[in-house]
Parts: C-alpha cells; sequence; structure tokens
C-alpha cells in the first residue's frame, strides 16, 4: 500500500508539470478552445442550425429564396444557388470535417503504429519489407495517390476517411521504428527480455507506452493535414459528394466571378473554418510537443 502511494505521487507532478508547460503556450490554448467549440458545433449541429441544410428557403410568394444575402433572407450566412441556409450547411459541414479528420487519423496511426512496432523491434526482413513499402508509397504524391483511388472508388465520405487513413500512414510507421529503435537498447527492456517476457508483452507494455508522446504529437498534425485533404478532394468532385455538406464543396461555389467577387457568404466563411481548424490543430500539435519534450522535465 505504502509502495502503491508513492508511485502515484511520483506520477502526478510529472502530469501537472506537462499540463502547466502546455497551459504557458497561449497559441495552443487558442488553439483548443477553437477545436473544442467546432467539435461541439458539430455534436450540437441539429440543434444550432436554423433550417434544413437540404432543403431550399422560400419566401412568402413560395419563391425560392437564391443566392440572398443575410439581409435579404433573414438568415445569418444568406442562402447558396439552391436556397439553401449556407450557416445550417456550415454547421453541418462540421460534422463531416470532424469526423473524417478522427477517423483518418485513427486509421492512418494504427497502422503506422503496428508496422512500425514490428520493423523497429524485430528489425532483419521484416524491416526490409516494411520500409521498402514506405519507400514505394512516398513514392508517390500523396494527393495525387489520393485522388486516383478516391476516382476509382465511389465517392463517398466513408470511402474518404479510408483513403485519407491508408495513404497518410507512412510518416507515422517512420517515427515509430526511430523510437523503438532507441528504446528496445534501454535497460528496463533489456530487463523484460531476460526475464522471459513475450515479445508482444514488451512491445505493448514496455516500448509502446514510452514512444507515445511524438505519435499524439504525429497524430495532431497529421489531423490537420486530413481536414484540409478532405476539404481539397470535396472541392476538385473527388471527396464528399452533394447534398452533403462539407467545407470543400461549399469553396466549390465559387468558381465562377460573379460568386467570387459578389456573394462571398456563399465561400468565405466555408475557407474561413477551413483555415481556423488547421492553424489551430497546428497550434495543438506544436503545445503538445513542447509539453511532451523531455528536455523540459525538471
Amino acid at each position: 500500500m505504502e509502495r502503491k502511494t508513492k508511485f502515484k505521487q511520483f506520477r502526478n507532478p510529472l502530469r501537472s508539470d506537462g499540463w502547466k508547460r502546455f497551459r504557458k503556450n497561449k497559441l495552443a490554448l487558442v488553439g483548443l478552445a477553437v477545436i473544442v467549440i467546432m467539435v461541439a458545433m458539430a455534436i450540437l449541429a441539429p440543434v444550432i442550425a436554423q433550417n434544413d441544410p437540404y432543403v431550399s428557403l422560400k419566401d412568402d410568394t413560395g419563391k425560392i429564396m437564391k443566392n440572398m444575402s443575410p439581409q435579404e433572407s433573414g438568415t445569418i450566412l444568406g442562402t447558396d444557388s439552391l436556397g439553401r441556409d449556407e450557416f445550417s450547411r456550415l454547421v453541418y459541414a462540421a460534422q463531416v470535417s470532424m469526423s473524417v479528420g478522427l477517423v483518418a487519423v485513427s486509421i492512418s496511426t494504427i497502422i503506422g503504429i503496428l508496422l512500425g512496432s514490428v520493423s523497429g523491434y524485430f528489425g532483419g526482413v521484416w524491416d526490409l519489407v516494411i520500409m521498402r513499402c514506405v519507400d514505394v508509397v512516398n513514392c508517390f504524391p500523396v494527393m495525387f495517390l489520393i485522388i486516383i483511388v478516391a476516382t476509382i472508388l465511389k465517392p463517398s465520405i466513408y470511402n474518404v476517411m479510408i483513403i485519407i487513413g491508408l495513404c497518410n500512414w507512412t510518416g507515422t510507421a517512420r517515427l515509430v521504428r526511430g523510437e523503438i529503435l532507441r528504446v528496445r537498447e534501454m535497460e528496463y527492456v533489456q530487463a523484460a527480455v531476460s526475464l522471459g517476457a513475450t515479445d508482444w508483452r514488451i512491445i505493448t507494455s514496455h516500448v509502446i507506452p514510452n514512444v507515445m508522446a511524438p505519435i499524439i504529437v504525429e497524430a495532431t498534425m497529421q489531423m490537420a493535414r486530413a481536414i484540409l485533404t478532405e476539404a481539397s478532394l470535396s472541392y476538385l468532385g473527388c471527396g464528399v459528394q452533394l447534398p452533403t455538406a462539407s467545407w470543400g464543396n461549399m469553396l466549390n461555389e465559387a468558381n465562377n466571378l460573379a460568386t467570387l467577387t459578389m456573394r462571398p457568404w456563399q465561400w468565405l466563411p466555408a475557407g474561413l473554418c477551413i483555415f481556423m481548424a488547421v492553424l489551430s490543430i497546428n497550434f495543438i500539435g506544436d503545445g503538445l510537443r513542447d509539453a511532451m519534450d523531455a528536455k523540459q522535465k525538471k
């Protein structure tokens, strides 16, 4: 009982120190606040949205309210070319971007951890084969590869999640491999080996938990890239398909000069949301990297 108490007293100061270092990074706190607001907006979309994002609004005479400004339509962000409420579509589009970011990063992180762990811990033929696969995937521009696969498959939000996840695991795999090459020579790993622990137990209980800090930072950076990739695919017509609301296909409304210059409410809010989401996640990643840096721990 006494040993258990001392163990808890040893762990808590490290956690509090990490949180203190994170709090000192004001940009990271701002980014965290923005992401929390966006996630809350996505979860509470049915409550926040004024109107159905997929139904055209009509005036008192029954005429569809197309391309109307906020003042003309009486809505927060006006209406699009089909008379749909832009604010409602913007709120529901947050569900798509947050979902794609989380699911795609989860897929790529799991694959990267598995392959990177096998490559770094076992080495030999496993390391050679896995790293050559990484080199082959990296030979192709990621965006070009994603567009090709998205074009071959039927475009949908689920395919977009899977495609982005399957094409972005190489960075995590390289990172995990490098960290495991360093950690596997540590004394506690060698002690576990000498005590007869299985390879699976050593990897899951002793190696992976001690390399999670850089993995978490990499995952945050990948989430920002996943949101940006989804928006790019949707803008090009290879991602989330209409009528499903997405920040990317909302930007597609600005594919003509009249909309770009005269109707900024149709594309500017979606562009700002993408910008703020990506920038905020990058700020959070920088803050986590500084907070988890072992050199800053006293």
